[in-house]
């Protein structure tokens, strides 16, 4: 069978295929956001059965299903699986919009975190083959604009689509795409050689699940890595499943309105933000690769007072004006995070570390997050009434603060860390 010669073109062409299914990804699981505020009303629920449906009851599943399903991607074919994966959750999306209570909800929701866990582990396995250590941090970022696209279209689209013809029939159009995107890929994704990038294609065999572990926590790095995304990622995902039930609550706006706004804020600027973040990195990483997680602490120290302000703001405009620099920097550490988890470990191992990373995030991030604020908002609401959202919000920040302390700790022994493992 004659190799696929894998040009500047192909690669490419298949971080954008690859980006396009994230997004289909982010969309899908976060397209309830924008609709809570529609769906509390219909069901008569609380923020915190709201905040099961969009955090804990999505976050064990997706989290916990990625491992053995990237156990899988490092010894089968990954673009199958990558297939496979985005056909379920597309299917499951499209099945929340039929549930006529919450348990079918809650249900529907688990599927959906089921079939996510298989897409995100073996694509960024698949760029970080494509691409040498000093260039993966801009490919990755590019990458992680399916965050930001996702979102752009779950709440734009979404929002409108909500108010016009009602909450089910926003999430059962907004899973067509999936459909589509998994005929594509069946005819035109490839699978690049696992350690293309690193001259060790099809060298090493992929290790036992534990070694790989071991590994990742005895890297000093790597532990104060995996410990600082995953505090900021628990900021993240509680702001991303609230804010627009903020907007809507507090400062009196429609989803249609709520869903244009952080469509432009979150989407493009966000987009902006994740890409210059990506392109920054690699940059002052090829001077010193330190940088890739100074940088991510240094914004994440910068933005948390925009934030705090943004979220106890008296009007919606002022609220607006503060979040815009929080918003842009929002996905900004995904790119340098990584590329710097797969330059710390063997290419044998790639899908397998992104699947233990993104359990550790998702447990966390996905199971504390917007639970945290629902449980928070309904503890604050006797005392603040809806603005005991803003300022559980608000709270959320001082987790984000120490996620970024842990980066600038990170810093200090990265370059001895991965000169370890270029040795070994």
């Amino acid at each position: 069978m004659t190799q696929i010669k894998f040009t500047a073109g192909l690669k490419a062409y298949t971080v954008g295929l690859l980006t396009l299914i994230y997004t289909a990804n982010y969309v899908d699981r976060q397209i309830v956001a924008i609709l809570l505020t529609a769906i509390k009303t219909d069901m008569q629920l609380t923020d915190t059965q709201l905040g099961m449906i969009t955090g804990l009851a999505f976050g064990i599943f997706y989290a916990t299903l990625g491992i053995p399903i990237a156990y899988l991607a490092d010894r089968l074919s990954r673009k199958k699986i990558i297939i496979a994966s985005l056909t379920l959750f597309s299917m499951m999306t499209y099945a929340c919009g039929l549930a006529q209570n919450y348990a079918q909800l809650l249900l529907a929701r688990i599927g959906v975190g089921v079939g996510e866990a298989g897409t995100s582990p073996p694509s960024h396995a698949m760029i970080a083959d494509m691409y040498a250590p000093s260039d993966r941090a801009t490919p990755l970022a590019v990458f992680a604009l399916g965050i930001n696209l996702g979102l752009f279209v779950a709440f734009i689209a979404g929002g409108w689509i909500a108010d016009n013809y009602g909450w089910r029939t926003a999430i059962q159009v907004i899973a067509l795409p999936g459909f589509v995107l998994a005929i594509i890929a069946w005819f035109t994704l490839q699978d690049p050689p696992r350690g293309m990038s690193d001259d060790t294609a099809g060298e090493g065999q992929a290790p036992p699940i534990m070694e790989t572990v071991r590994h990742m926590w005895r890297t000093p790095s790597m532990r104060q890595l995996l410990i600082g995304s995953t505090l900021i990622i628990i900021v993240g995902y509680g702001a991303v499943a609230w804010l627009p039930s903020y907007f809507i609550r507090v400062h009196g706006m429609t989803a249609t309105q709520v869903g244009v706004i952080l469509a432009v804020m979150i989407g493009v600027g966000g987009a902006i933000g994740t890409t210059l973040g990506g392109v920054v990195a690699d940059r002052l990483g090829k001077k010193d690769v330190r940088w890739n997680m100074w940088l991510v602490g240094l914004v994440g120290i910068v933005v948390a007072p925009f934030s705090v302000m943004g979220y106890l703001a008296s009007s919606g405009q002022t609220a607006l004006l503060w979040l815009i620099v929080p918003t842009m920097a929002g996905a900004l550490y995904f790119g340098p995070t990584l590329a710097m988890l797969h330059t710390l470990v063997k290419p044998e191992m790639r899908s397998l570390a992104s699947a233990i990373l993104l359990f550790i995030n998702n447990i966390f991030g996905l199971g504390i997050g917007p639970l945290a604020v629902g449980m928070m908002s309904d503890a604050l609401a006797p005392d603040y009434g809806v603005r005991g959202l803003g300022i559980a919000l608000a709270l959320m920040v001082i987790i984000g603060l120490w996620g970024s302390i842990h980066y600038l700790i990170a810093g200090r022994t990265l370059a001895r860390d991965i000169d370890a493992m270029q040795t070994a």
